[in-house]
């Protein structure tokens, strides 16, 4: 039997210069959908308290397999019109996976020291 891991993505996406409402609104469109999506366990829009041209899309789903097919469903083709339309400045785009503090450190022999608080 195989281990279901969760993964994520982050997608940060920048706006042109006059265009971060536009941006918004289209990204919106996203939310209600993605929600919906099989093995979607959240979604969300957020936009940059400090630069309102920054905006950030984010899905954390059930396993790689339902994230991989989210990414090739319809709704992904919104990302494509965005930079052909010319509303968008940048993407950058991640994925991720859970892992153990063993995988995390593994192959490190530095010392973990506590910055502040």
């Amino acid at each position: 039997m195989t281990t279901q891991i969760p993964v994520s993505h982050m997608v940060f996406v920048r706006a042109r210069s006059g265009c971060s409402k536009q941006l918004g609104a289209r990204l919106s469109t996203l939310v209600a959908p993605s929600r919906q999506s099989p093995g979607c366990l959240h979604f969300a829009l957020q936009q940059s308290q400090c630069d309102a041209d920054l905006w950030l899309v984010s899905g954390l789903w059930t396993h790689q397999q339902v994230m991989e097919a989210y990414f090739n469903s319809p709704a992904m083709a919104i990302f494509s019109a965005l930079v052909q339309d010319l509303v968008v400045s940048s993407l950058d785009f991640h994925t991720f996976r859970e892992v153990s503090a063993a995988q995390a450190t593994e192959g490190c022999l530095a010392t973990v020291h506590k910055l502040a608080g």
